[in-house]
């Protein structure tokens, strides 16, 4: 009988979730949030990663100002110091998600643990803040290339989570997020029929407007990014290629190449400097 009810119970985890060990806590430095079908209906777990980026903040070029931003606001958050959310908009390839990853690996060793949340599991956003609240560990909430159409249930679950349920907000908890869209929804030319203007001359958006610009808002700090000019691209190109291991020769005599490259792929930025370095310095070195 005892070795039946073993076997049933060991069939049963296999439809559960793993709860993660203390053990599992203090090793991970990194999460994904994740939902698996079960005998329970989907349940939402911590997925711990394996594999985490090391990058560095050094690593990250030309974006001074918008390293040190979340640099500092990281610090003061370990620090259990006021600190804000944080958006992280612009052009794409520009280290907009790199940096969030460098935060990690500068202070994972102070505390700092990051959980990777996709957009459409967001809607779990009030059951992850309560599965980390009471922890002694401060927890970034990570959700990269954020945008929403019309209608999404996510967008409503980020809007509580950052400013708005009737919880208060948790001491060991921000949300970093990056996204290509300034206002995180879609904008349509139809939406500036909304406009009402005073008798005096002012401009005042509609309510469509307002609600596009009102997730956004809910960040306490924004930092944007943009395309790096050609020196500064190339300057990224160096550094990289340096990592690499290769000579200033080298690296000078890759420029005009470096160039063609981000010609060919349409635009310049962190990534494409990075793919260039790769590519040749594994067929150059």
């Amino acid at each position: 009988m005892n070795e039946k009810l073993e076997q049933l119970l060991s069939h049963l985890e296999t439809f559960l979730p793993k709860v993660l060990t203390e053990e599992q806590w203090q090793s991970t430095t990194a999460f994904r949030w994740r939902r698996r079908d079960s005998i329970f209906g989907s349940i939402g777990f911590l997925q711990p990663v394996k594999h985490v980026s090391d990058i560095t903040f050094d690593d990250l070029q030309n974006i001074d100002r918008q390293r040190d931003a979340i640099r500092d606001n990281t610090r003061q958050f370990i620090q259990s110091k006021p600190a804000n959310n944080i958006l992280l908009t612009g052009a794409r390839g520009t280290g907009k998600s790199s940096l969030i990853k460098a935060s990690l690996h500068e202070f994972a060793s102070q505390g700092l643990r990051l959980v990777e949340v996709e957009k459409e599991h967001l809607a779990d956003l009030a059951d992850i803040t309560e599965l980390l609240a009471d922890r002694p560990e401060h927890f970034i909430i990570f959700c990269d290339d954020l945008s929403f159409e019309d209608g999404e249930s996510g967008y409503k679950a980020m809007k509580s989570a950052l400013d708005g349920s009737v919880s208060a907000q948790v001491d060991n908890i921000l949300i970093y997020a990056t996204s290509n869209r300034r206002h995180l929804l879609p904008e349509y030319m139809k939406d500036n029929e909304g406009y009402v203007h005073s008798d005096d001359g002012e401009i005042h958006p509609g309510e469509v407007v307002e609600e596009k610009i009102s997730l956004s808002e809910r960040f306490g700090l924004w930092l944007s990014f943009y395309p790096p000019k050609q020196d500064e691209y190339l300057h990224i190109v160096a550094h990289w290629l340096r990592h690499f291991g290769l000579s200033d020769s080298q690296i000078e005599a890759a420029r005009a190449e470096a160039l063609v490259w981000a010609l060919e792929r349409g635009s310049r930025s962190g990534r494409v400097a990075w793919q260039f370095a790769k590519h040749w310095a594994g067929t150059n070195s």
